[in-house]
């Protein structure tokens, strides 16, 4: 019995044993990962550190550079600021001399307002029959008739005025000196018939006056034409033009060009020959056959220059201004008293050339020759 015992107690230790090896190994195995985990948390761990401290070196980098840039957009704020400072000031002074400017310009606008109403020159030139005088035959070369336009020189002369308002005069006297004694005197006393009139003697200034030619040349061969219609493409209408200002049978001639221009509605024609352009523009009226006949308008060209142009201001040395004159008795009465007061010698008068007095009431234009003893006369 104690074998049997024996035998079944060494069974049951080899069990143990067995079970204990085989737990063992278990443990050995999970030991070994436990190892090999802990080796590559550790590994994990230097390659996290190592990861931490680039990015630590990063971040010390990335302050530094934040330092620098910060001092560097500081600076370049700084700049910037001076820059839109220094342009705003420029901008300021450029406003002051604008402003500047533009009251000079104003002042510059009046002045030549007042200047060009002072130079204005306004007057209605009558019509006037002109005699155009052929060169001398025997002087002009051939040929020059056919070539040269017909030539005119027109002078222009304004006549120096001034308006002259009720209850002023007007008075030349024969010599300078008697006027430069009259104007001398602050106030006349005119006896007229029970009582005395007193008059303000002053100088005169006068519009200004203007003298200058003009040189007209009218073209022989060429006629403008106008209030042409649009009815037809350009080409088409110079054609008809052409064919229309051909025809001697209506006045025309052999065409050399055809200008036309659809937006105004005007053309220009040029004829080979001279003389047709003179005899279709005294006409005035011409008919162009179109789609249908139509009434034109002729007329000449020319060219004109100013030349010669002279601007005249000036007062007048022997002629005088009586004002502040009161209507004491008629027109013709109180112009007869001032001629008798100012003739007489004893109140520094002398002989009078001319008289005019206006009542309370009218107006007139007095107009003056241009005479170099009467006038002085400048051109500006």
């Amino acid at each position: 019995m104690s074998e049997v015992f024996n035998k079944n107690d060494g069974l049951d230790e080899d069990r143990q044993r067995a079970a204990a090896m085989k737990e063992l190994e278990a443990w050995k195995t999970k030991v070994e990962k436990a190892d090999d985990i802990k080796a590559r948390l550790v590994l994990e761990k230097l390659e996290e550190d190592e990861a931490k401290s680039k990015a630590q070196q990063e971040m010390t980098a990335c302050v530094k550079n934040q330092g620098k840039y910060q001092d560097e957009f500081n600076q370049s704020m700084s700049t910037v600021q001076d820059e839109i400072k220094k342009i705003a000031k420029q901008n300021q002074d450029l406003l002051e001399k604008l402003k500047k400017y533009q009251a000079e310009l104003e002042t510059k606008r009046a002045e030549s307002s007042k200047l060009k109403q002072k130079f204005k020159i306004s007057a209605q030139i009558p019509d006037t029959e002109v005699n155009f005088i052929a060169e001398n035959k025997e002087t002009r070369e051939e040929g020059d008739e056919d070539s040269q336009p017909i030539r005119g020189v027109f002078t222009i002369s304004q006549r120096a005025a001034m308006h002259l308002q009720g209850g002023q005069a007007l008075i030349t006297f024969e010599e300078e000196k008697v006027a430069r004694q009259i104007l001398k005197i602050a106030k006349c006393s005119v006896s007229c018939e029970n009582s005395s009139l007193d008059v303000k003697p002053k100088r005169i200034t006068m519009d200004p006056a203007v003298k200058f030619e003009v040189h007209l040349d009218v073209s022989r061969k060429e006629l403008k034409v106008s209030n042409i219609p649009q009815s037809m493409p350009e080409e088409r209408m110079k054609d008809r033009l052409e064919i229309s200002f051909s025809r001697p049978s209506r006045g025309g001639g052999e065409v050399e060009k055809v200008e036309y221009d659809e937006n105004t509605g005007t053309g220009h024609i040029t004829f080979l020959h001279p003389g047709v352009a003179e005899n279709l523009f005294l006409r005035r009226r011409y008919q162009v056959e179109l789609d249908s006949e139509v009434n034109m308008q002729v007329g000449p060209i020319y060219n004109y220059q100013l030349r010669k142009f002279q601007t005249f201001c000036g007062c007048s040395k022997r002629t005088i201004l009586l004002d502040d004159i009161q209507d004491m008795v008629d027109e013709e009465d109180l112009q007869d008293h001032l001629e008798i007061h100012f003739q007489k010698p004893s109140n520094s008068g002398g002989e009078i050339e001319s008289i005019k007095y206006i009542a309370k009431g009218k107006s007139l234009e007095a107009f003056f020759c241009e005479d170099t003893e009467e006038m002085e006369s400048a051109a500006p």
